[in-house]
């Protein structure tokens, strides 16, 4: 089951860092036209597809954040940064 998890947080990892690349490559504004639609295009395809990922996430996350009773609980969650 932990190997599941690493392998879905590996693929959302590798999905945005393919994202921030292309979004670089397009920023930079150097492609030519064809290669830019082309880049657009699997850029649009990675969003949706992160945006499918995140959702679930948080759907599960909701789940799993119901009382007993099936209420939601709402927590607030301590960053990491903060503690130090």
């Amino acid at each position: 089951m932990a190997a599941k998890r690493k392998e879905a947080a590996a693929t959302f990892d590798d999905g945005m860092r393919t994202l921030e690349g292309l979004v670089a490559e397009l920023e930079a504004g150097e492609l030519p036209l064809e290669k830019a639609l082309a880049s657009f295009e699997t850029g649009v395809g990675l969003v949706r597809g992160l945006n499918e990922q995140l959702n679930k996430a948080e759907k599960k996350v909701e789940l799993l954040s119901r009382s007993a009773a099936g209420d939601l609980v709402t927590e607030t969650l301590e960053d990491e940064d903060d503690s130090e």
